[in-house]
């Protein structure tokens, strides 16, 4: 008994004792990754301020999606409470509420390379998603974040917790987006608005962080198991197979499959809905011309 005893005490130590290593290494991990600066000099950004341009950033605020983080009036709030894993919080943007450092440039930064205003990296910004983002569009959406009401909101900061650090020193946690971004310094153009594939692509872009790369469906990484996976976006039998162009629109409009089912709002088509019929039908053009890919899910 002693014997048993004996060794479920060396055991338990040796748990321990893996436990703690995990999580220093994880946590070193965690300090090194967060403290690297990552250069930006994209060319200078020209910021119009016309009611023309602050509306077209108010349509890219809400169909980005950038409302479910941050707010309604970009005042900040708690974006994933992932329990034992940690919090991640999503700041206020409203004028005030950041650091002067940001200016227009430092937020173009933040949205397209996913760096704070000192180039160190932000948690979970999804910038891999807007890294493409037009000069024009990304200059309409600054200016639509600069002049929204300020607020006094302060909604915390985010925060990893032990199992975080553990998960992140393993690579179970991608929460750095800015360490797969292509950093170099370029224009980008907008495509011609159009009922076309070319802005399709360029529109669904958008998708690919919860999508995946090739939009065949994928948990999306770095959330709770409890969430439901993104779906299948290609012509594919375990994806759109069968529809059309009315049922993709009626998806995003009401949050309807054809077969009635309703979408979970973790999908944001609440304010996707919002896109314009161009966008929608160029968006489906663009899905149309994807190859059938089997949904991964099922592998």
């Amino acid at each position: 008994m002693k014997k048993l005893l004996k060794l479920l005490l060396v055991l338990v130590v040796a748990l321990v004792a893996l436990v703690v290593a995990l999580f220093a290494h994880g946590h070193w991990r965690y300090s090194q990754a967060t403290s690297k600066v990552y250069p930006i000099a994209d060319p200078p950004l020209t910021i119009a301020r016309d009611a023309a341009t602050i509306e077209r950033g108010r349509h890219q605020f809400n169909v980005l999606a950038c409302v479910e983080c941050h707010g309604k009036d970009g005042s900040g709030k708690i974006a994933i409470d992932a329990g034992p894993v940690g919090v991640i919080v999503a700041p206020n943007l409203t004028p005030g509420a950041l650091p002067s450092s940001y200016d227009a440039d430092s937020l173009a930064a933040a949205i397209r390379h996913g760096v704070r205003a000192d180039g160190t990296p932000l948690l979970v910004m999804p910038s891999e998603d807007f890294a493409h983002l037009s000069d024009s569009d990304t200059a309409a959406l600054v200016a639509y974040i600069q002049s929204m009401p300020r607020s006094n909101n302060d909604p915390g900061k985010s925060a990893l917790k032990p199992l975080g650090y553990i998960l992140f020193g393993l690579g179970e946690l991608p929460l750095l987006p800015a360490e797969r971004i292509d950093h170099a310094p370029r224009e980008r153009a907008t495509p011609a608005v159009a009922a076309t594939a070319e802005y399709g692509e360029y529109l669904a872009r958008a998708c690919t962080g919860c999508h995946g790369q090739d939009y065949a469906g994928q948990h999306v990484p770095g959330t709770p198991a409890e969430l439901p996976d993104a779906a299948n976006l290609t012509p594919h039998a375990d994806g759109l197979k069968g529809w059309q162009q009315a049922d993709f629109v009626r998806a995003i409009r009401e949050g309807k499959r054809p077969d009635g089912r309703v979408l979970n709002t973790f999908m944001p088509w609440p304010v996707m809905k919002q896109m314009s019929d161009t966008e929608l039908a160029a968006i489906w053009a663009y899905l149309q011309t994807l190859p059938a890919t089997p949904d991964k899910k099922k592998d």
